[in-house]
Parts: C-alpha cells; structure tokens; sequence
C-alpha cells in the first residue's frame, strides 16, 4: 500500500493481513507478478513480489501460482506480506522540527518531501529514522519498519504528525484515532472557485480499478470516508480551504477534492495533467491542527503548524492577482 495522508497505521498484526483484488476484464491476461507489483507500494521490486509468489504468499482463488501466471477475469487474488522479522531500521540524524514532547510521545512537523516510515525497498532517509535517532526508543505495537507510528501523512504532504515512545502511548492514540476524537485540520489550496462556503463530503474511498496504485470514490470494496470543508479564501481560480477529517483514509483528501471537481494544487496524482497558473512541488496541502487527550494523563493537548515557505509564497502571490 503507498505511503497514505491521514490512515491510522495499521498494527503489525493487520499488517500480515491479506490484501484482496478481484481481476477486473481490462486486467485479464496480465501476470500475476506484474499486477501486484503496480497494485504495491512505488519501492516495491518486482523481484521482490516473484518471491513472495514462489513462497506461496500470493494465491489466486485459493490456489499458488506461478509468477508468470497470467490472471483472468473474475478471478480473486490474495497476498499476504510477511513481516520482516530480522530488518533493523537504523538511527539516522535527520533534523526534526519537534512541536512536543514528553515521556510518552513526540509530536513534529513533518517538511514536504520527507517519507514517514520505511517500506519494502525503501529503508533509509525517512521520519521513522530520524525519530529512533532522536527518542532512542519508540513503541513496537508496529513491528521493525514503522516503531512508534500511529498515523500518517504523505510524503508530499507537510504537517504534524504524532508519534508513541512506548505501547501504553501507541494503544491510546490509536483508540483515540480509530473513535474519529482526534482533531485533524489541514490547509489545502485546490484548483477552482469552490461555491458553498462549508460542506460536507461523505463519499466512500476504494481502490481506483483502472490505476491500482490509486484510489477513487466508489461503491466496490470501498471504506466509508467524510471529509468536511471550510473555505478561507478564494482566489478567482483557486480556494483556500479549512479541510477536517472525520475520518482517515488513504489519500482521503485528495481523492474527495478530485470527487468534487476542486484537485489540489500540485497534486501529482489526482490533479489536473497541465496546470496553468501557479506551480508547486508535491500537494498544497499542510496538517495545520493536531489535538488529543494525553493517552496517560488525559489532559486535551492541541498544537498549530503554520503552513510551510512555499505554500505561503504561493497565495502571497494569488493575493496579489
């Protein structure tokens, strides 16, 4: 699964889970070990899913397969990604912006650009390494690849971002994330002139069948999603908007923002192929409010991000239009 926005990190139990896909008729005659391999995370070799297939990990309507098995249509593929037991993420000194801390978490903001946590193929040079070299010691509810993280934010998205130093910590917040009483606010700059000052997006969020990296609003294998939003401003062809999640799925936002017509800006995935007007590296959009109870003391904590340099420069300019 890619890098997600606003998901709850799933323990390291979930992780060993099986992730379902039925063939859909345009899928029909591709191989297997090519279809899971674009259905997986962008650091995902396929040398690495033809492994897992001749271990067994994958079946097709129950049975194992070949990697060079071609699917047909209709039929439904199961993997189960082992865990890596023996992986050692190592301690890098990353500089952290550390919003707070205390014994039991560390909330930061996390820049643009930087990955949360590592991934098949991808260890090194991302927040989790940063976080073991500055705490020493997070919570193990997640296994070796993502300590102490309970949620998540893009690579491309800035913003803050909680993290458990220890499992009495992590099973908090997580309770806190998966009752939606977490406070989550980001500032997002979409294309187009949103008209109704506040609403209410309650679509569900599935896995797009056509592009399997990516996911759409749809009825099929789909998880109940709702986003509300705020706007803040508006710029003629662009709307900055207030955007509180309810709830926390993969690319929630972004794909919401593209439901309605209003992609953000500089979103590689889900926005407009040629954007005319203003440019950005990655999505405009910032984790701006982060508040929950101390999961051991109880008492509510809030904190505020202000939108990182480049954003800001970028509706500096829309100001001025």
């Amino acid at each position: 699964m890619s890098q997600t926005e606003e998901e709850q990190v799933p323990t390291a139990t979930e992780w060993e889970q099986r992730q379902e896909w039925t063939v859909e008729e345009h899928d029909a005659g591709e191989r297997i070990d090519k279809f899971l391999t674009e259905a997986l995370e962008e650091d995902t070799s396929r040398t690495q899913v033809q492994q897992w297939i001749k271990d067994g990990c994958a079946t097709v309507d129950g049975r194992t397969v070949k990697p060079n098995y071609k699917l047909n249509a209709g039929e439904v593929l199961s993997l189960l990604i082992p865990e890596p037991k023996e992986l050692e993420v190592v301690a890098e000194p990353i500089p952290l912006d550390v919003v707070y801390e205390d014994s039991d978490l560390i909330v930061v903001n996390k820049p643009r650009g930087l990955v949360v946590h590592p991934a098949v193929g991808h260890y090194n040079g991302t927040l989790v390494n940063g976080l073991l070299y500055h705490c020493k010691d997070l919570s193990g509810i997640n296994g070796v690849m993502r300590p102490g993280i309970v949620h998540r934010i893009d690579k491309d998205t800035s913003g803050l971002l909680m993290a458990a130093k220890n499992d009495l910590a992590h099973g908090g917040l997580a309770a806190q994330l998966k009752a939606h009483t977490v406070n989550r606010k980001y500032i997002a700059l979409v294309h187009g002139n949103v008209p109704h000052d506040n609403g209410t997006i309650d679509a569900p969020i599935g896995r797009d069948p056509k592009e399997r990296k990516l996911y759409t609003v749809t009825e099929r294998n789909s998880k109940h999603a709702v986003t509300h939003f705020l706007v803040l401003e508006r710029f003629g062809d662009y709307t900055l908007l207030e955007l509180k999640l309810e709830t926390g799925r993969t690319h929630q936002i972004r794909v919401h923002m593209k439901f309605i017509g209003h992609p953000l800006v500089g979103d590689p995935a889900y926005g407009p192929s040629k954007s005319k007007g203003v440019v950005m590296e990655g999505q405009a959009l910032h984790a701006a409010v982060l508040g929950f109870d101390h999961p051991r003391t109880n008492e509510y904590l809030e904190f505020e991000a202000p939108v990182p340099e480049d954003m800001r420069r970028l509706i500096d300019v829309l100001k001025l239009r």
